[in-house]
Order: structure tokens, then sequence, then C-alpha cells
């Protein structure tokens, strides 16, 4: 479902009716074709919103004997920023290469766009490529919710995601930093990460399993079995089974970490939300049933 409608934005910042008809003509004075027009590289800038921070070296010397061989097949979307002056919306990739080449000019669809624009299409265009570390993609999705006030729903439509996948991408973002930067380094996979992520609550918990899991190459599965185990020590703290089993059964239905903390027969249940936005979908889950 998520891959079908993933894109759609991208699609239709592209399409011809999107197309800025003003767009100016190159140094060397040449028009568009079909949308496309020649830019000198020296008038372009990099996407101060792109999400992607490293580019692969491996992949990088790919994508340039690519473009010496067949040229650049698919042009660059910018922004016209002022009159002449250009800024990526997407093709950082390709630019980076083009330069490396020492081409002179690249091919450009130029096209209005704001910051969120900028983010969001340079976002959707990595998620597509498989290009983000889960950290890059995190941090994506909290700048378009935090600076430019989208809920994480709007994030889910635009990026073909389901809501609960962009919330628990966000999630990843509360581990310790030692862990985030594992993950940026691609020391841990995002597998690992969300099985620390199952030990919320206990920081250092967290650290020395992730610490031991790097030590000694645990695999996922092995990091699974053993935060199970460690989470099965921490549930025998219930006197009562059934109580462990109603907890389960909330963190499903509501999808997030709720604690049920009882002595005799009263007690009290700790919700955890990580913005407004969740918190609303977590009533409303609740008010529902």
């Amino acid at each position: 479902m998520e891959k079908n409608t993933l894109g759609r934005g991208l699609k239709s910042l592209i399409s011809s009716s999107s197309i800025d008809k003003n767009a100016v003509k190159d140094q060397r004075g040449q028009g568009r074709m079909g949308g496309i027009i020649e830019v000198p590289l020296s008038r372009i800038t990099a996407n101060p919103w792109q999400p992607r921070k490293s580019i692969e070296e491996d992949s990088l010397d790919d994508l340039k004997e690519s473009i010496r061989e067949r040229g650049i097949l698919l042009p660059l979307l910018v922004a016209e920023v002022k009159p002449g002056e250009f800024q990526i919306i997407a093709g950082e990739r390709r630019f980076r290469a083009a330069k490396s080449l020492g081409l002179s000019t690249v091919p450009v669809v130029v096209k209005k766009a704001d910051e969120k624009d900028k983010l969001e299409v340079a976002l959707i265009e990595n998620i597509q490529r498989q290009n983000l570390n889960p950290i890059e993609e995190a941090e994506a999705y909290r700048t378009l919710k935090e600076k430019f006030n989208l809920t994480q729903e709007d994030i889910a439509k635009r990026v073909g995601k389901k809501r609960a996948t962009v919330a628990n991408a966000i999630r990843l973002l509360a581990l310790p930093q030692e862990i985030k930067r594992a993950i940026l380094e691609s020391k841990i996979t995002s597998g690992h990460a969300k099985l620390l992520l199952g030990l919320e609550g206990d920081k250092d918990k967290q650290i020395t399993v992730f610490r031991k899991l790097v030590s000694d190459k645990w695999s996922v599965s092995e990091t699974d079995a053993k935060t199970r185990s460690i989470r099965a020590v921490n549930a025998k703290k219930f006197a009562n089974p059934e109580i462990a089993s109603f907890e389960r059964d909330l963190r499903e239905v509501l999808a997030t970490k709720v604690k049920i903390s009882h002595r005799g027969s009263r007690g009290k249940i700790s919700v955890e939300f990580y913005s407004l936005e969740e918190l609303k979908n977590i009533v409303a889950k609740i008010i529902k049933r």
C-alpha cells in the first residue's frame, strides 16, 4: 500500500502544468525542450533542506560513470530563488556528480516552490531510492512536523507512508545520542534500534544492551531474544498476570508505551505520547472504544 502511493507529491511537482513558464534561458541562450532547460552549474546551489547528510563515494562513483557514458537522463528539479539563480529541490547526487565531472551545465526543470516543498520533495526522492538513514528520515519528519506545522497524518499522506510508520520513525529520535550516532554510521540497523526502543524508560539498559550487541555483533534476532528476556524479567513485578496481559493489549491498541502500576486493587495507567498529534490519535482510539 505504501509503495503504491509513495511519490504522488513528487509527480505533482514535476508535472507539465507545474513548470514555471517564465524560467529564464541559460547564458548560452539555450531555451527549453519540453520544459527542460540547460543551466550553468555555477548558477545552482544545494537544497538547504536536503535530509540526507552524507553521500557514499562508491554510490557517487557509479553515478559519475553512468553520466560519463550516457549523460544526465533525468533533469534536476530546481526553484528560481532570484533571477538567473536556482536552488535544488531534487537531484542532489546528480548535481554533485556533474560538478565532480567538471560539467559546465546540467538539464533542469524549474518549479516555484516554498521551503516546505523543498524539504518534502527531497524527502520523497530519497525515500523512493531508499537513500536515507533511519535517523535522517526521522529528523526530516520532525522538521516537517515542527517547523511547517504538519501533523503526522499530513506527513504520512505526502510521503505515502502509514501514520504509524511516521510516528515510529520519529520515536527513534528519543534514543540516547550514542545509539543514534551508531544508526547514522550504520553500525546497527533500524531493526536493532526498534528493539532497543522496547526498553524505553531505562536509558542505562538501552546503552548497556546496545554496547553489548555492537561488541558481540548480535543479529536482529539475537537482539530480539535479549530484549524479550529483559522485558520478561521486568514483567515479573506484576503480581497479577492478568494485569500484564491488559498492559500488552493496551500497547497494541494505542500503538505506544503503556504502564500499569498497582497495589492491591488500586492503581494507575500511564500512557506515553511524543507529540500533541499522537495524543489526539490516542484519545480518539480510546473514545471510539
